[in-house]
């Protein structure tokens, strides 16, 4: 496939220059219980290309929980290590999922994986994945961090701090915070700002602790909102308010 050059003259649709979306597996899913929905993924590309299009750097790390969760696989009796080293591998089978789905939208992709799966994947190494989102390419983040016991959460907070995005992007089922399962709780209030703080002490499950206080310590900001409503990802790039945000003043 051709390499694509970003046009000198593209500037980004919004308030963000380069920006880190965090995708759950199971978001992958679609209707069904289990694995990648063909509809689903194409959807999600096919709004991941035109982030792109709009002048917009684009990195993204994906969840397998789709396919294997860590958490569960220890919670049943497997050593902890070896059930996120699972979970890990299934995330490099989303992010490669993911990648020929976007390239059939015809946008150059590169997989980087935290584990080295050469015949798949490239290795993470910052000043290469910078360099790929300079050029216009869309960077996949496979694997987590790397490490047993961090989650894919913590893995989007310490990408977008080392390659310097303006706003981690987390997409979900829902379409922002609430004060409790809005699933169960038909009182549940939505928030439009927080301040990590407050979503700390309140533990509202913006993401885990860990993630939350890398964001916080160094002022990354974080936006939820629903990725399965279609457009819902160009809003929030164009910096509408489609979600909740997340910051250190949650009055900015």
């Amino acid at each position: 496939m051709a390499e694509q050059s970003p046009s000198a003259s593209t500037r980004p649709v919004g308030p963000w220059r380069r920006v880190l979306l965090k995708l759950s597996g199971e978001v992958l899913m679609g209707a069904a219980g289990y694995g990648i929905d063909p509809d689903t993924i194409d959807r999600i590309a096919g709004e991941l290309a035109e982030v792109r299009r709009q002048g917009v750097e684009l990195a993204v790390v994906i969840g397998g929980g789709n396919i294997f969760r860590g958490l569960t696989g220890a919670a049943s009796g497997m050593d902890r290590a070896s059930a996120d080293y699972m979970g890990m591998l299934a995330t490099v089978m989303n992010a490669v999922a993911l990648q020929d789905a976007i390239e059939r939208q015809g946008e150059t992709v590169r997989v980087v994986s935290a584990l080295h799966v050469k015949e798949v994947a490239e290795p993470y190494i910052r000043r290469r994945a910078v360099r790929h989102l300079e050029k216009g390419r869309i960077v996949i983040f496979a694997a987590g961090t790397g490490n047993p016991y961090f989650t894919t959460d913590t893995a989007a907070s310490l990408r977008a701090m080392e390659i310097g995005a303006d706003v981690v992007l987390k997409g979900t089922k829902v379409d922002g915070v609430y004060s409790s399962d809005p699933a169960r709780n038909a009182d549940a209030v939505r928030y439009d700002r927080l301040s990590f703080t407050e979503a700390l002490t309140r533990k509202l499950g913006v993401m885990d602790a860990t993630a939350m206080s890398l964001c916080r310590d160094n002022d990354m900001p974080i936006m939820v909102f629903n990725i399965n409503e279609p457009g819902n990802l160009l809003r929030a790039v164009r910096g509408e308010a489609v979600g909740t945000m997340v910051r250190e003043d949650a009055d900015a």
